[in-house]
């Protein structure tokens, strides 16, 4: 295809100025995601705008192009028109390489089912494990659609390699992605923002995730504490004011509650190493959950203030949580697999039973609140200590440092696009979480989301629900699109519907939903219909949203880097496992005479401490 560039109509310069405050985040890879998000560890402090005036003036600015898109332009979507455009009738196969992915391989299920009756396209996943971004740099071809998992070392030498495709080359973005173009202005110009600034040059190579409608809210709380709320109810709703006294709650519970259902011992938590990037990622979002800080490099991050922690700052936040989980174990309350085991195997022990408390929604109360267990009288709901501050991320209109973009080398840079566009439209969007429109999700005459009786199955059990054979025939689960990113904050509003927004939870349809005495008990208790609400009455913070990216590491650092990232990685999950707490205090301290050798003049602590004063910077711009 003969290609040709085209200056961008997206970005308007006058709005340039307004949202270089806006925007931002810091590298752990969820999710998410997976229901949300498995998380990968590059979780993002998202961000928000910038001031009011500023946002009304450049909405005011794109009112005619927004509504042009919305009442005029349309998304080239059918198989017709793309195998016109290709000269094919056969199925096009597109590779989605994508570093947040937990699978790999051909997409089956219902939304493989979907886009090959949209689009005539198969798509093969291919998901990020060590070397393998290098080796397809290498190659030339990243893939077809390219998920980052931030916008650090691995986004920038892609878009300054020239491996990503422009988005306004030959019209692509005004063509094929008109909802994006429309919608999501402010995130389009972060990106190239954030190119400009690296090098790449004035180029839109794509946008981050979880991008917001309005700048005036907090996303959804995913920090939740979920916590076995029948064994709670059991053992008379003891105080739980400090952690010491959830460490006693935890042996408690083991106590009355000591094999799952599977007849396996039960612990008060199984972690997995899958997402451990700079740090173990269960211990750092332990700080993230209790304390409220935000990961930062090899260390957490103050919201409030604008402090940095090291990880190895002794009685610092990240030392103080890995000395919680080592107790937790010494008591024989972490479970021992816990370092070998996948996030798969510990979702089957959440199933079980055999779990008290999970740091996360989607690893706690989405895992165990089946409904078998609601009707026996279990469950699984936040209860957070009283001197605990869970952290929350601000909305940003910019989006996060997830991003999707396209390969520059790619065949069908008009059919990602599209694809890319399709997610973020309202039907789209509803389709990524909750399944086929119709199938599993409708609107009623009054405007209002709901969930058609598979829907409401679909989301309580996503891995026991099968969907129908002509939508796959496998569990709704393993049918999801396993690229495992989002394209609007699950809590920003959706156009489409009576004035709600993409999160089901709050929905007023699904308000009456349910009747059970352990869900009646805790709202009682908590006088909160759902876990938002409860969560929204905490000590919570909020991590400001910012233009903050990353900035790129010298190759010298990044190997530096390397070494101490293995060696605090390495050495916490020893630590974890230490038998008494003199080897604990040992492990700690050879590890941070290892992080000493292989870093002498602390360049990564200078490098890290340096990020947080430009963070810091940006939010003291919107506070």
């Amino acid at each position: 295809m003969k290609l040709k560039k085209i200056l961008s109509a997206v970005l308007a310069v006058s709005m340039m100025a307004a949202v270089t405050g806006c925007g931002g985040s810091t590298d752990t890879t969820t999710t998410d995601q997976t229901g949300d998000t498995a998380q990968a560890d590059d979780n993002s402090a998202d961000d928000s705008a910038d001031s009011d005036a500023d946002a009304d003036e450049s909405e005011a600015e794109n009112d005619s192009e927004t509504e042009a898109a919305a009442d005029g332009e349309e998304v080239r979507e059918s198989d017709e028109d793309f195998s016109e455009l290709y000269g094919t009738t056969d199925p096009i196969n597109i590779t989605i390489y994508s570093q947040l992915a937990n699978y790999s391989g051909e997409l089956t299920g219902w939304f493989a089912e979907l886009m090959k009756q949209k689009y005539n396209v198969v798509m093969t996943i291919i998901p990020d494990s060590d070397g393998t971004f290098d080796t397809r740099m290498e190659s030339g071809d990243l893939g077809d659609i390219v998920v980052f998992g931030s916008t650090g070392n691995q986004y920038q030498r892609a878009a300054t390699s020239g491996m990503l495709f422009d988005w306004n080359e030959d019209d692509i973005l005004s063509d094929y992605g008109p909802y994006v173009k429309a919608h999501m202005p402010y995130a389009l110009e972060n990106n190239a923002n954030l190119n400009n600034s690296i090098g790449a040059g004035d180029v839109v190579y794509g946008f981050g995730h979880n991008v917001a409608t309005s700048p005036e809210d907090h996303e959804a709380f995913f920090y939740t504490m979920d916590l076995r709320w029948d064994l709670y109810k059991e053992l008379g709703y003891p105080e739980v004011n400090t952690i010491d006294d959830l460490y006693n709650l935890f042996v408690s519970m083991k106590e009355i509650c000591p094999t799952d259902e599977a007849g396996n011992e039960t612990y008060a938590v199984s972690m997995w190493p899958d997402w451990d990037g700079n740090m173990v990622m269960y211990v750092k979002a332990f700080a993230t959950c209790y304390w409220g800080y935000d990961e930062m490099g090899f260390g957490l991050y103050d919201v409030e203030t604008g402090k940095y922690h090291d990880a190895l700052e002794p009685d610092g936040p990240y030392l103080k949580s890995l000395k919680f989980f080592n107790k937790l174990y010494q008591a024989g309350l972490i479970d021992p697999n816990s370092i070998t085991q996948t996030y798969d195997k510990m979702s089957e022990k959440a199933q079980n039973g055999g779990i008290f408390f999970s740091i996360f929604d989607y690893a706690g109360s989405q895992l165990y609140n089946s409904e078998e267990h609601l009707s026996a009288g279990k469950a699984m709901y936040p209860m957070v200590p009283k001197d605990a501050s869970p952290l929350c991320y601000g909305m940003n209109v910019m989006g996060g440092n997830r991003v999707w973009t396209i390969g520059a080398n790619t065949e069908y840079p008009e059919l990602c696009m599209a694809i890319i566009n399709y997610l973020t439209t309202p039907e789209g969007y509803m389709t990524y979480w909750y399944g086929p429109k119709d199938v599993c999700w409708y609107y009623d005459e009054n405007g209002n989301s709901c969930l058609t009786e598979l829907g409401e199955q679909a989301y309580k059990d996503r891995k026991g629900t099968i969907m129908p054979a002509e939508w796959g025939g496998i569990s709704f689960n393993e049918g999801t699109f396993q690229a495992n990113n989002t394209t609007w904050s699950r809590d920003a509003s959706n156009p489409d519907s009576n004035g709600e927004t993409y999160n089901c939870d709050n929905w007023v349809s699904r308000r009456a939903d349910t009747d059970y005495d352990i869900l009646n008990d805790w709202r009682d208790r908590t006088g909160c219909y759902n876990a938002q609400e409860y969560l929204n009455t905490t000590n919570y913070k909020v991590s400001l949203a910012t233009s903050y990216s990353e900035s790129a590491k010298s190759d010298e650092l990044e190997i530096i880097w390397e070494q101490v990232k293995n060696t605090i990685v390495t050495s916490s999950w020893n630590a974890i496992y230490a038998e008494s707490d003199e080897e604990f205090d040992k492990i700690v301290a050879d590890m941070t005479a290892k992080v000493k050798e292989y870093d002498p003049n602390g360049e990564c602590l200078a490098w890290c401490e340096n990020e947080a004063a430009i963070r810091c910077g940006l939010e003291d711009q919107v506070r």
